[in-house]
């Protein structure tokens, strides 16, 4: 599947953790019906084979709605479980030796807090940034905070998109406005909704109305 700024809009991070009394399915689902482009599937703590089956289930809701499956930093999972792509944090294996092992036409993602970071990861094969956390994150309390001016200085260092992360609310998107990314990244704000499906087409309104034409 190739990448395109249109699926970059709204990028789903799951979180079981955030609703456990939910299907993991059918919060995917509802943030696909509400215009998720990606969904990251993001398990710290499930083994190699519970990941890959999982991938394997979800992997078929993703192509009825045209959107692309990426396996956080498990680049074994996604490979196995025939994913789209792997995102990789600044800690995980590097962006070339991911490239050398995928091949071309694999999606990669890659976290950036610096403009260093994100030169050298799109130097190095990636496809697309994630750029945070530029708010307070409940699912990750010690992140480091960039502000909206580095988030800028980030995005527009490089020629791949970038997708901002990090504490994002429908309340606050227009705080980046104007920033140069083409996308929101979101975990809480949409799988710790109510209504995952109409928190998802509210937030990828706030994306097009505050990212788009800028």
């Amino acid at each position: 599947m190739k990448l395109n700024e249109e699926m970059l809009l709204l990028y789903a991070v799951t979180d079981r953790a955030c609703r456990p009394e939910r299907s993991l399915y059918d919060q995917v689902e509802a943030a696909l019906k509400g215009g998720a482009g990606i969904i990251q599937l993001r398990e710290k703590e499930l083994d190699d084979e519970s990941f890959i089956k999982e991938a394997l289930e979800i992997k078929p809701l993703c192509r009825k709605y045209g959107a692309a499956l990426i396996i956080n930093d498990r680049i074994d999972v996604a490979l196995k479980s025939g994913a789209d792509g792997v995102h990789a944090g600044i800690e995980d294996m590097p962006i070339a030796k991911l490239r050398e092992i995928a091949g071309d036409d694999f999606i990669i993602g890659a976290t950036a807090k610096t403009v260093a970071q994100a030169q050298n990861a799109e130097r190095s094969g990636a496809d697309y940034l994630g750029v945070g956390a530029v708010f307070p994150s409940p699912t990750k309390t010690t992140a480091l905070r960039i502000t909206p001016q580095t988030l800028k200085e980030i995005a527009s260092s490089v020629s791949i998109p970038s997708v901002a992360i990090g504490g994002i609310t429908l309340d606050n998107v227009s705080g980046i406005a104007c920033c140069g990314v083409s996308g929101i990244a979101v975990v809480s704000s949409l799988f710790g909704a109510d209504d995952t499906e109409l928190a998802a087409k509210a937030l990828k309104a706030a994306a097009i109305k505050y990212l788009r034409d800028q």
